[in-house]
């Protein structure tokens, strides 16, 4: 199968993969244990966090690792919960780790308000400002969405917050490998990232934090991580973590250049195939490689359907489930109508891709939609 999902999640590179498979068949010591096992798996423990350090422009003891984007996202929320001002602005667009998170802690009394985007998917700056009120200890707003890739302006945010002496979180998922992140550059006080979304292993992310007195653990138990995050560790996805984030890095620019000429061939040659089709999201700020369209009077899991197929893995710009579709949330709050909505793909290019299979994926979108 040709895959065109990398948003959803990544091939795992090959020097990962072999790297955690001799971790789990020779490093098998607890890192707590001072043993010369236990250290061995300690060394690996901080070898990652120092690798995943330097790919975000930061210091190793500044994170900590996790199980994911969701579990470090719901680590800085929860943690409001032990301090004076809780209430948070956020927005619409937001992935459910943010929103459902925000929804749930309402009846622990954290209160919220979201602002809106626009036609592109971008946040107003003046929009969060007008949300701003004097108990208001966090603004999170992702660094770039899932779905259409447009990209927040997040430097402009925290100097905003920083101005009112609120902290600032960014869901930063979808970016490792597609943009340079640089907490320094960037100024947040939190950011969240999942090494499966950068060729990484699955069931591992990093929450960086600027003050590690602003958070509170989620995990009870022992003092792993520096007590942020209790558990033995799991060495060789976090080991597989750090060498997916130094490779990323290391081949960002020649990265970055592949995704942007794979999307613009394959928009160049659909608009010739179906000059009908609508590209959603900032076409001039965004994720390369990330093309959210729609293709009016052709739903969405039908085309899904025959890509399948045809061996070929896309995804849907919405929910689909037991033979019906739903419109996507984030394209309607954009101001998508229904049934625009219903028949939105996303394609999102990656390392594994090649040319040749972008011109193969335009093929099968020829006969699909000529027939």
């Amino acid at each position: 199968m040709y895959y065109f999902d990398h948003s959803a999640t990544t091939p795992v590179h090959s020097d990962v993969l072999d790297l955690m498979h001799s971790i789990q068949k020779d490093v098998y010591g607890n890192p707590s244990s001072v043993h010369s096992q236990g250290r061995k798996a300690r060394l690996l423990i901080e070898t990652a966090r120092k690798q995943v350090a330097k790919a975000i422009g930061t210091i190793p003891n500044q994170i900590i690792f996790t199980s994911g984007g969701t579990e470090a996202n719901n680590q800085v929320f929860w943690s409001l919960l032990n301090q004076n001002n809780i209430h948070v602005v956020s927005d619409t667009i937001e992935h459910p780790a943010i929103l459902k998170v925000l929804s749930e802690m309402e009846t622990h009394g954290i209160d919220y308000d979201l602002v809106t985007v626009n036609k592109n998917g971008r946040i107003s700056i003046a929009d969060i400002e007008s949300e701003i009120q004097e108990n208001t200890g966090l603004i999170s707003i992702m660094l770039a969405n899932n779905e259409m890739g447009t990209i927040q302006p997040i430097k402009e945010i925290v100097a905003l917050a920083h101005e009112n002496n609120i902290l600032v979180h960014s869901d930063a998922v979808q970016c490792m490998g597609k943009m340079p992140v640089d907490v320094n550059d960037l100024g947040v006080d939190y950011l969240s990232l999942s090494a499966h979304k950068f060729y990484g292993p699955k069931g591992i992310g990093i929450l960086y934090f600027k003050n590690k007195d602003s958070l509170s653990s989620l995990m009870i138990g022992g003092g792993q991580e520096k007590g942020l995050r209790a558990g033995t560790e799991n060495i060789a996805s976090i080991a597989g973590m750090g060498l997916a984030a130094e490779l990323v890095t290391n081949q960002l620019d020649h990265h970055i250049k592949e995704l942007a000429s794979f999307e613009a061939h394959f928009k160049s040659e659909l608009k010739t195939i179906f000059p009908n089709a609508i590209f959603n999201g900032d076409a001039n700020n965004k994720l390369p490689g990330l093309v959210c369209v729609s293709f009016p009077g052709y739903r969405s899991d039908i085309l899904m359907a025959k890509l399948d197929r045809a061996n070929l893995a896309v995804s849907s710009g919405s929910a689909c489930g037991s033979g019906n579709v739903k419109p996507s949330r984030v394209l309607s709050e954009m101001g998508v109508d229904d049934e625009t909505n219903i028949s939105t793909l996303r394609f999102s290019f990656g390392a594994s891709n090649t040319s040749e299979q972008v011109d193969l994926l335009l093929f099968e979108l020829k006969t699909i939609l000529t027939d």
